[in-house]
């Protein structure tokens, strides 16, 4: 039929990539039909939820695809990053943010008569971290995708995710992260791309066909890899990467052989035994069960990114000798260390390559970042547990080794002490295998993720790589996604910025600079203490609910949350709350300024002084929040559960951001970055990013106290003795017997005595040292509060300085220092519907 030439032409958008909100809707509607197989009338929340998302992905797919496909031609260098944890977060509010589509959508949603929040709120956040490490990743591969930058982020995908923290009579319980348990619309399995991991066994040397002596791994068993993949869409870009994760399976899920003679247990025991290793992140590796899972856990995804990269360059029909020049490959801290050995026996013993081409390659294809100068995070396997489980590898490192040793024997003339410090085997006692060590020499780049922390890296755990390899170690000090931490978690200082400088600071933070000049004027200083007040008056509300206590969003919001540990001191910050509650009982007239401390963090399992920390909090906490005489000068909430969704609401609303680790402990650090970032002024120890934090926003700017990292060292040099200042130091002496005579248990003496104890008779942390500097510290925040208009202009200073802690410009310092890759743009065509179909 002949369309009159008078007719208008229509613009039909597909349901699967159209942004108008009616066909929003539509997409909406058609995926709780067809997907949930629901109606409106009997869907679930939950129903709701998953057919938003699946409507969300699927304006990822093309992007998605172009992305992938854009890949595999062979003059594209792809990063790969190798990490045991991806803290994710919740999806469906950044991939809104990142795809530009977040008004259409929520209006969708409105106009289907639903409530947005209400829907999001049904999001099971994906546990698969423990804290900044696995965030820090997760901040990665955003701002990756964000710059173009073609990767692939490789991990497992844990059944059950970190513990979710209940708190019961004031002591940390955990129980069963069940993030999987109503489904994960964002993911995309691959079974049809799984790999085999063998495990344990023997080796064997044979003689090849061209007459060379070789050598073969036999494994007791085998593990089958699944591949699941997730979009990681960047900011306004047509950009999506892969975040691979690994599910183990059993390569046979039943034995009908010990069915029938009715060994039912036998008949599914290589499923269970085989999925237990992507059942749960980080068992508590204190039994020497546990120390084995966690090595099976970091072999299983290291083997299976390493075959998924070898497939993916033979595939594009290149030649294994120039694998290295198609992928880097990032090792997140030691955890994917052993990727080192098993990329030298996939070479060497599944490939046919050389040894020495295989190094080459080897090397050429890793980098290492170290995250920890403290010398027991700085994991070492038993020669007995590694060769059981991976004999081929430990023959590989042994070879490896002996090569090096020899080429330090010669450099060195035979110093002894300089090949005990270099080995990849710690033989000091019982022997070990030093997984840092492999990784350094593995790698063709080494960095730190601060400047103070890259520098006491070369100083001291690295220092003999350092002198043998100048140059190899490199500073790329860490940072924090603004789409995730600004955007997403206070979209009301983000309006601000865009409303008076637009929205390129999203790309680009450095033009928050801008905003400076308005921190001298009144008027905007207001407005920006009626957005903090706003935002606090939020999480007060979530406090009451979530824990029964009432606070005062007009009080100062002190805040310390992160991970639970000594060297995080978050004792010492409990110290000073009860030197404040001291003085108030003894002067009840004292003019303090009201403040709410606000804790949060996991404690490790196994970590008993960490889960008597969380204890000490919730009990002092008891006691002051209901001590009439106090009122609401003083508030003490320890909020259970901490984890991304947590730190949304909490960065935004804090006033004080407790960053007061032990000089020259923490390695970076990221939750310093997100309060900065939201306003918040920090009071801290010269120590990981504080030290450049510092230097961005000022030193009137911030509140400074304790040690240096090198007074630190002197005073545990000369002698340190605790008791000196609990004997020097009234005050100090008073919080401690106060503790001690169970004051704040109820009567019990004993119950905190490990704490007081672990202060007075060692004092790893020197917290006793720290104290006087800290309290004084405090007590200069407390006199600039009082002064609001002085404590907004040093909130709006620190905020809008914190452009060099972007993720971006990390990202941007690997592309250039390490890596050497170069953004890929992505080019979409626009939708035909004459051409929706394909044909093969």
């Amino acid at each position: 039929m002949t369309i009159p030439p008078f007719c208008p032409t229509v613009d039909v958008e597909d349901d699967r990539t159209g942004l108008s909100v009616e066909t929003l809707r539509r997409a909406f509607a058609d995926n709780l039909y067809y997907i949930q197989g629901k109606w409106p009338e009997v869907a679930s929340i939950n129903d709701f939820y998953l057919a938003l998302a699946y409507t969300v992905r699927d304006r990822m797919m093309q992007r998605w695809l172009n992305t992938s496909r854009n890949y595999l031609r062979p003059e594209v260098r792809i990063v790969t990053y190798l990490s045991a944890e991806f803290l994710l977060g919740p999806h469906l509010g950044r991939n809104l943010i990142n795809l530009g589509i977040e008004e259409p959508v929520k209006q969708a949603v409105q106009e289907s008569g639903l409530d947005f929040d209400a829907i999001a709120a049904q999001e099971e956040e994906p546990g698969l971290g423990n804290g900044g490490l696995g965030r820090l990743a997760a901040c990665y591969m955003e701002s990756m995708a964000s710059l173009q930058i073609p990767a692939i982020g490789y991990g497992i995908r844990y059944e059950f995710g970190i513990f979710d923290q209940q708190i019961r009579d004031g002591w940390q319980v955990e129980s069963t992260d069940k993030w999987l348990q109503y489904g994960n619309p964002w993911e995309i399995a691959h079974p049809e791309s799984a790999v085999t991991v063998g495990f344990g066994g023997r080796t064997e040397g044979y003689i090849d066909s061209d007459g060379r002596f070789r050598k073969r791994w036999i494994p007791a068993k085998q593990v089958k890899g699944i591949p699941y993949d997730t979009p990681i869409p960047g900011y306004q870009v047509n950009t999506v990467n892969t975040l691979r994760l690994w599910k183990a399976e059993a390569v046979e899920s039943f034995d009908f052989q010990s069915f029938n003679v009715g060994d039912y247990y036998g008949a599914v025991n290589s499923k269970v035994t085989s999925e237990n290793i992507s059942k749960v992140l980080y068992p508590n590796d204190e039994q020497i069960e546990g120390k084995q899972l966690r090595l099976e856990q970091q072999f299983f995804f290291v083997s299976c990114a390493l075959q998924d990269m070898i497939r993916i360059h033979l595939g594009a029909g290149c030649k294994l000798s120039t694998f290295h020049e198609k992928f880097t490959a990032q090792l997140n801290d030691t955890h994917p260390a052993v990727g080192v050995a098993e990329l030298m026996r996939l070479l060497v013993d599944d490939h046919g390559m050389g040894w020495d081409e295989a190094w080459d390659v080897t090397r050429h294809t890793f980098a290492y970042t170290n995250h920890t100068l403290l010398p027991e995070a700085l994991e070492k396997w038993s020669i007995s547990l590694f060769g059981g489980m991976l004999p081929r590898h430990l023959e590989i490192i042994y070879e490896i080794n002996q090569h090096f040793m020899d080429q330090v024997r010669v450099h060195y003339l035979n110093d002894p002490v300089k090949l005990a410090s270099l080995s990849l085997i710690d033989e000091s006692g019982h022997r070990y295998v030093r997984m840092a060590n492999l990784a350094s020499l593995g790698s063709y780049a080494i960095n730190g993720v601060a400047a103070l922390h890259t520098e006491l890296v070369k100083q001291t755990i690295l220092k003999d790589f350092h002198e043998l390899f100048p140059g190899k170690i490199h500073n790329v000090t860490n940072g924090v996604t603004p789409r995730r931490w600004i955007a997403l978690a206070n979209p009301r200082l983000a309006a601000l910025y865009t409303e008076k400088i637009g929205n390129g600071w999203l790309q680009d933070m450095d033009q928050l600079r801008q905003i400076e000049g308005y921190a001298d004027d009144a008027g905007f200083r207001e407005y920006w203490r009626h957005i903090k007040h706003d935002i606090k008056q939020d999480l007060a509300t979530y406090i009451g609910q979530r824990t029964g206590i009432t606070v005062n969003p007009d009080s100062m919001f002190d805040v310390q949350v992160k991970r639970i540990h000594e060297y995080k001191r978050q004792h010492l910050n409990v110290l000073h709350i009860i030197t404040l509650y001291e003085r108030i009982k003894q002067n009840p007239n004292l003019e303090v300024t009201p403040r709410t401390f606000i804790f949060g963090g996991k404690a490790a399992p196994g970590y008993f002084m960490a889960k008597l920390m969380i204890k000490f909090i919730t009990a002092v906490g008891d006691v002051i929040n209901n001590d009439p005489s106090i009122g609401d000068r003083l508030k003490v909430v320890f909020l259970p559960d901490y984890n991304v969704t947590f730190g949304q609401r909490v960065y935004p609303a804090a006033d004080l951001s407790e960053q007061i680790s032990t000089a020259g402990k923490e390695a970076s650090g990221t939750g310093n970055m997100k309060f900065s970032m939201n306003g918040a002024l920090t009071i801290g120890t010269l120590d990981g990013a504080n030290v450049e934090i510092r230097e961005l926003v000022g030193d009137e700017n911030f509140f400074l106290f304790g040690l240096t990292a090198d007074q630190v060292h002197d005073l545990k040099t000369s002698g340190y003795n605790p008791w000196d200042y609990y004997h020097g130091n009234p005050r100090l002496k008073e919080v401690i017997d106060l503790i001690n005579c169970g004051f704040f248990a109820k009567g019990d003496g004993g119950l905190f005595k490990p704490l007081t104890d672990n202060l007075l008779y060692g004092d790893p942390y020197l917290l006793m040292a720290d104290y006087q500097s800290y309290v004084d510290a405090q007590d200069r925040a407390d006199a600039v509060y009082q002064d609001p208009e002085t404590w907004s202009r040093m909130s709006i200073i620190n905020a809008v300085r914190m452009g060099k802690f972007s993720s971006d410009r990390s990202i941007r310092d690997y592309c250039r220092k390490i890596w050497q890759v170069q953004p890929v743009p992505i080019e979409l065509k626009e939708y035909v519907q004459a051409q929706a179909g394909f044909k093969v």
